[in-house]
């Protein structure tokens, strides 16, 4: 029976690790890049009037709002999702990858900018497209964009999206490396040996405070993220500048390496060969970072009480301008000033990163890094709750929503106790199918949104 299991389970890693390389890397980089074209270069085009109306008055105060949040909190919800241990594990990793190229560094800016534009799709979607629960409640996501969208005979496309989203929304990774990341910065070094019932007691230590904010309902998630997403941006950016101040010049260095990486064709190193894996990886790793294309933003979003479908729709691609633009950038300049990610042959990304700032500060970086993840794990986790309980709700009813809240806690502690290749492997498979699910809807209704954007930027 255990032999049975292990092959199923090792059958799972592997198409895992098969679907979430070249084909999801191509659907949405690829379909984003199709929007991107397609939009006339949107992201780069209206990004002034995206940071412009998102500090004007909200379209909720015209009173004719159909939603639960403020754009605002859509936005930064959708950013606490977000960003979260790929931010800062997910760039080592990258640039180890890459034979230690900080040129992956451009490609995730590349990657950032038709992230924004698929993101553009999603939120303005959201809007366009919303449906009801069966309480009567206003709802939207991949499910009421698919079957209002593209009718009701695409609703089995909705319900898979849904059924899938209940296994690719769950936290058990960024629950797991929490753990982990404690055990190595504090219960180590403290002698405290790293035992199943310490991992047990974090994980309900985990759930306790998870359990505070998601139990009172989206209001509460998106009212502590509103928060919490500016404040953990700036405290990063205040901190990664202090570094760059110590090591002031470094930083041409830096910044040089990125943009020469970015374009190297050296001949030794393989020629073109070696320039598209340098693209690739970096892509890549920025697209899982910004989930642009999955679906996920799309159901924040698609709770905002803004009217305006394009409106939200450039509110909402400032997301990986911030998530994999800024924070990946921000995580990138102290690791690559350290340098103790070259030659490394089985990269743990967190570990490059915690080394990197207990190098350039002697003591304390180790330490200042846990605060900020300590913030991206939790801002994660209280977000993407969300999503499950919308997809719960979808397939089993508003009354019957609420069960997933406790499904999504226990996970937390399983996450802290046991190993999870296989379960993550799984939910990988799962996160694949969604983006399948939303990047059909988005390109068959692309027609829609173009139009809606024309009219919108003629009015304004």
């Amino acid at each position: 029976m255990s032999d049975i299991l292990n092959k199923i389970g090792e059958a799972i890693i592997a198409t895992a690790d098969a679907l979430c390389e070249y084909p999801e890397f191509f659907l949405l980089i690829g379909g984003g890049l199709f929007l991107f074209i397609y939009s006339g270069a949107v992201s780069i085009r209206r990004l002034p009037q995206a940071i412009k109306v998102l500090r004007q008055k909200q379209a909720s105060d015209s009173g004719k709002e159909t939603g639960q949040i403020s754009s605002f909190q859509a936005l930064m919800s959708a950013i606490a999702a977000t960003v979260g241990m790929g931010n800062i594990a997910g760039v080592a990793v990258a640039l180890t990858m890459g034979n230690g190229n900080p040129g992956v560094i451009f490609w995730m800016w590349v990657s950032a900018l038709v992230g924004m534009t698929t993101k553009f799709f999603e939120g303005t979607l959201a809007i366009m497209y919303k449906g009801t629960d069966s309480a009567g409640e206003v709802q939207g996501g991949p499910m009421y964009i698919i079957t209002k969208g593209l009718g009701e005979k695409w609703k089995p496309l909705a319900k898979a999206f849904a059924i899938f989203g209940l296994v690719g929304t769950l936290c058990v990774w960024q629950a797991n490396q929490l753990v982990e990341s404690v055990a190595t910065v504090f219960t180590t070094p403290m002698g405290i040996e790293n035992t199943p019932m310490l991992r047990f007691i974090m994980g309900i230590v985990m759930v306790v405070i998870v359990a505070a904010v998601i139990l009172r309902g989206i209001k509460s998630i998106a009212a502590i993220a509103s928060k919490m997403v500016p404040l953990m941006v700036a405290l990063y950016l205040i901190m990664v500048l202090v570094i760059m101040a110590i090591n002031y010049q470094a930083i041409p260095g830096v910044f040089g390496s990125i943009f020469k990486g970015a374009f190297t064709f050296d001949a030794e190193l393989g020629g073109f060969s070696y320039f598209a894996m340098t693209a690739l990886i970096g892509a890549r790793r920025a697209a899982y970072v910004n989930e642009a294309g999955v679906g996920t933003a799309s159901m924040m979003h698609g709770a905002s009480k803004n009217t305006e479908p394009v409106r939200e729709g450039l509110i909402a691609m400032l997301g990986p301008a911030i998530d994999s633009g800024l924070i990946c950038t921000l995580t990138a300049i102290p690791i690559i000033i350290a340098g103790n990610y070259v030659g490394q042959t089985d990269p743990k990304g967190l570990e490059i990163a915690l080394g990197a700032w207990g190098q350039l500060l002697p003591g304390i970086g180790h330490y200042l890094l846990m605060i900020i993840v300590f913030f991206f794990a939790f801002s994660t986790m209280f977000t993407y709750s969300y999503y499950g309980l919308k997809c719960t709700n979808y397939l089993f009813g508003a009354k019957n929503a609420k069960y997933y809240n406790y499904y999504y806690l226990a996970m937390i502690v399983v996450a802290a106790v046991v190993p999870l290749k296989v379960v993550v492997g799984f939910m990988d498979i799962a996160f694949f199918l969604m983006a399948c699910c939303t990047m059909t809807a988005l390109l068959l209704l692309s027609p829609r949104v173009k139009a809606a954007a024309r009219e919108y930027f003629k009015k304004k």
